[in-house]
């Protein structure tokens, strides 16, 4: 339970370290749920009109873990639709599991908790609904472990509240 605790805590510096900029791409912040192979909670928030600061707190039932990622990520406008973006990015991950459930490259069980800090990169499509003000979006973001190597692939579906 600590280390949800301080995952938390982590999210919330990130966030409001980031809250005094003004994005021009919209909206300046959007709080939601991120449902995936790791499902959670997302904020993002603009830091420039075509940059944005994404922390993802989440969990993967399967591993009976939580991880806190980091994202730094660049906007563009996509297929000239208005309200449409495309975003790429990369950052980082901390993730703490129980190790019984862990399951590693090699296909063994480890027995101890599992400590794991990697890289991530994005690549999602983004949709700002204007008039609720929603956004939805649908993204992948492979992520390598370091410590206990080995790469993954995680698809997601994201609904935000934007403000």
């Amino acid at each position: 339970m600590r280390s949800i605790t301080k995952l938390t805590l982590a999210l919330a510096f990130v966030l409001f370290a980031a809250i005094g900029a003004q994005a021009q791409s919209g909206y300046s912040t959007g709080i939601g749920l991120r449902g995936g192979a790791a499902s959670g909670l997302t904020v993002k928030h603009f830091i420039k009109g075509d940059a944005a600061i994404e922390g993802i707190l989440s969990t993967s039932f399967r591993y009976r873990g939580t991880v806190l990622t980091v994202l730094y990520e660049k906007h563009a406008q996509a297929f000239n639709a208005s309200g449409l973006q495309w975003y790429y990015g990369i950052g980082g991950h901390i993730g703490f599991w129980e190790g019984r459930h862990y399951y590693d490259r090699g296909h063994d069980h480890y027995y101890d908790d599992v400590l794991g800090v990697g890289i991530d990169g994005v690549l999602g499509l983004e949709y700002y609904i204007r008039d609720i003000p929603f956004t939805i979006g649908a993204d992948i973001k492979p992520y390598i472990n370091i410590p206990r190597g080995g790469g993954f692939w995680d698809t997601a579906l994201h609904v935000r509240y934007v403000f």
